[in-house]
């Protein structure tokens, strides 16, 4: 069976091996005229120097935290956290340096060809390039932690739990596993953290200045923050993006390998049958290995078409649904391959349905995703009405455009959880609790697909900014301006099925929290009418509004900086309105740079110290409230921000293309649409987006340290020395 484990390798090679492949087919193609690729060499050197600092700051952070997991876990996690690490980092690192090749070349095709068809396949090529290294290196570093400290090392054969030299006790692999996710889960909160500042501050300095205050069109090469905009798409939308999916990705896998352990160990004790524990272990590695190469075959099947639609949502949602029908097919393979023959699966496991349990959890989690992401495309499109009725609101001015938008996010809510509960509901009736974990990994077992249609979008947003800047004819930003509203709609799908699956994957991993203090045969069970777990979940459930308002707070503070630049640079520098100067555009960058460096510290370490800190404090029972409360509350907010951003950034897009007659660009109803809009750009690309990872981060830290802190903690020392 060990010899199954290749398959893995596989996938990610072949995964990894596609994406090189189409990282030179973009590079291949031609830039265009010499003042599109002086635009996009300024965008592509502020995004690696921005990437370059932020890097800085992040593995210095990465290095402290790796020491400290040395000394109270075991070396081997110390290591996986720095292999976790090491894979997030180069895959956000990847996908950043592929959008800033592929944006000038689709302002390019959408020039030369005229054509939506072709320049969707470049704008997807360029975005395939993210998604294929987000899986291919996730599967990489699973594949390097499972065969070097889980067969080489023989912790997958220790069933028992060890004891370090300060007396902390853990299960070897799961604990090994843990830093592995860790090492990923902290890399996506400074990237989408710092990444999330930096577009949203630029994003809207340029809007409230250049769109309300001077009038100009949208990435007008007069308005000085265009190039930090662009740059921004680059490091938060498309790196930001990579680390977080890929943390998504390996959170699901860990919660249901960690979990595997504990259910099983839970059932059978020191007797439980090795063989089902290692399928158990198995079958979530290769029920995403076999969707990587599902994944690899439905972005090829758009790409290998020889002519595509002028409608790209429905090719974009084409090459998602092959590849995720072809996992779920590939799923039941796999189910049947590892579980066909052994016995006792219900009594051991809790698997209702037989062999073909794990893979119907798998198979809800997929449908849930899809449904979720198909909910989120309702509320956000202008293809439909909720987004159409809140661009009509935009002729009443300002502040009813933003209360519509308010009412639209908060009633997107229902839906998704309605969906999400059912989910879990239905997966745990065929598989128990891993059939949870397994919901979770089936959500995101076709990432690749997901993030490459994600990732198009900012490559086409970018791709009309140098459009604009460059002078390029009206019909050449109309087809930019199509592909970049379909891409505000699959961001907001992917943002659905991050937050789906972060959700069911934090309650995986709450189980496991629970299992890693109680002794084996106690009943689990979280009272939350018990004082100290309901203060628990109080506090845990206003951490994401802590959380939330911290971010807000930082992007104001650096787009107000960026504001004022933008104003000064019009006043004090003659004729950058009537385009006889050039503005300072350098100054801008390095305004958005130190406003990300100098706000993202505190709330990225938000979601590491908390949860540590509340368990030496008030001990494990109190962490777990906290990570249920901030669980809940920040499913709500994550898909609330998320719609509500979307809807408002489409809302406006829906009025520059004219279909509200009297109502283009330039009029009063377009400009209550951008203030509509810039109220949304922090709440869609910089809340939405870090509030997945934040609860996923939370989860893992606290399965990492309960071991620590359930046995030393403030409140059990006092508790005995009021005792004696």
């Amino acid at each position: 069976m060990n010899g199954v484990i290749l398959v893995v390798l596989l996938a990610a090679v072949l995964a990894l091996a596609f994406a090189a492949f189409n990282y030179k087919t973009v590079k291949a193609l031609q830039e265009g005229t010499p003042l599109m690729s002086e635009i996009a060499e300024a965008i592509r050197v502020g995004a690696a120097a921005f990437i370059r600092y932020e890097y800085r700051v992040l593995y210095t952070v990465v290095a402290a935290v790796a020491v400290i997991l040395a000394l109270v876990t075991s070396w081997q996690s110390a290591a996986a956290f720095l292999i976790g690490s090491a894979m997030s980092g180069c895959a956000g690192f990847i996908g950043m340096k592929i959008a800033t090749y592929a944006n000038v070349r689709v302002s390019n095709a959408a020039r030369e060809t005229g054509s939506i068809g072709k320049t969707v396949k470049v704008a997807f090529r360029g975005g395939s390039v993210m998604g294929l290294s987000v899986g291919g290196f996730a599967l990489l570093g699973i594949f390097i932690v499972y065969g070097l400290f889980g067969m080489a090392m023989g912790q997958l054969k220790e069933t028992a739990s060890v004891t370090n030299w300060i007396g902390v006790s853990f299960l070897p692999f799961p604990m090994t596993l843990s830093g592995y996710a860790l090492g990923c889960s902290v890399v996506a909160m400074f990237n989408r953290v710092g990444g999330g500042i930096y577009t949203k501050a630029a994003d809207m300095g340029a809007d409230l200045v250049g769109k309300t205050e001077a009038h100009i069109p949208e990435d007008d090469p007069r308005n000085p923050a265009t190039i930090a905009d662009n740059v921004g798409d680059n490091v938060g939308d498309v790196a930001g993006l990579g680390s977080d999916l890929l943390e998504s990705f390996v959170g699901a896998v860990a919660s249901a390998v960690i979990l595997s352990y504990h259910l099983v160990l839970s059932a059978g004790g020191d007797g439980v049958p090795s063989v089902l524990l290692e399928r158990m272990i198995l079958f979530p590695l290769l029920f995403v290995a076999g969707g990587l190469i599902a994944c690899c075959l439905g972005i090829a099947s758009l790409l290998c078409r020889r002519k595509l639609s002028a409608d790209p949502r429905r090719d974009l949602n084409a090459a998602t649904y092959v590849s995720s029908l072809l996992t779920v097919v590939v799923g039941l393979v796999m189910s049947r391959l590892l579980f066909g023959s052994v016995e006792g699966l219900e009594e051991a496991a809790g698997f209702h349905l037989g062999f073909v349990s794990p893979w119907v959890a798998a198979a809800i989690g997929v449908a849930a995703g899809v449904i979720i992401g198909g909910l989120a495309e309702l509320y956000t499109s202008a293809d439909f009405s909720p987004t159409r009725r809140l661009a009509e609101t935009a002729r009443e001015g300002a502040a009813l455009t933003i209360t519509q938008g308010l009412a639209l996010g908060m009633k997107s809510c229902m839906a998704p959880c309605v969906v999400l509960g059912a989910g879990i509901i239905l997966s745990y009736s065929a598989a128990g609790m891993y059939g949870v974990s397994m919901a979770a990994v089936g959500m995101l077992s076709f990432v690749a697909a997901t993030v490459s249609v994600d990732t198009y979008g900012p490559i086409s947003d970018n791709a009309g900014g140098i459009a604009e800047m460059s002078g390029l004819p009206p019909e050449v930003r109309k087809i930019t301006d199509t592909l970049d509203s379909v891409g505000n709609t699959t961001a907001a799908i992917g943002k659905g099925f991050a937050i789906g699956s972060g959700a069911l994957a934090a309650l995986a991993l709450m189980i496991s929290y629970l299992y890693s203090y109680n002794e084996l045969g106690t009943e689990l069970v979280l009272n939350m009418i018990d004082p100290m777990i309901l203060s628990g979940a109080i506090v845990g459930g206003a951490l994401p509004f802590l959380f939330s308002g911290m971010l807000i707070e930082a992007v104001a503070k650096a787009a107000r900086k960026m504001v004022e630049e933008v104003r000064r640079q019009f006043r004090e520098i003659p004729g950058i309105l009537e385009g006889t100067a050039k503005p300072d555009y350098r100054t801008c960058i390095e305004i958005s740079s130190r406003g990300a460096l100098g706000e993202m510290r505190i709330p990225s370490l938000l979601a590491i110290v908390v949860p540590v800190l509340c368990g030496f404090l008030f001990g494990p029972e109190f962490v777990g409230g906290v990570i249920i409360g901030s669980t809940i509350a920040a499913i709500m907010i994550a898909i609330f921000t998320g719609n509500a951003g979307g809807a408002w950034d489409n809302g406006k897009k829906y009025i520059e293309s004219g279909a509200i007659p009297g109502a283009g660009k330039g009029s009063e109803t377009h400009s209550a649409a951008v203030v509509g809009d810039t109220v949304g750009d922090p709440l869609k690309d910089t809340v939405g987006p870090c509030l997945d990872i934040f609860i996923k981060i939370m989860s893992t830290v606290s399965l990492v340290a309960v071991s620590v802190f359930s046995r030393y903690n403030l409140a059990d020392l006092l508790a005995k020395w009021l005792e004696g």
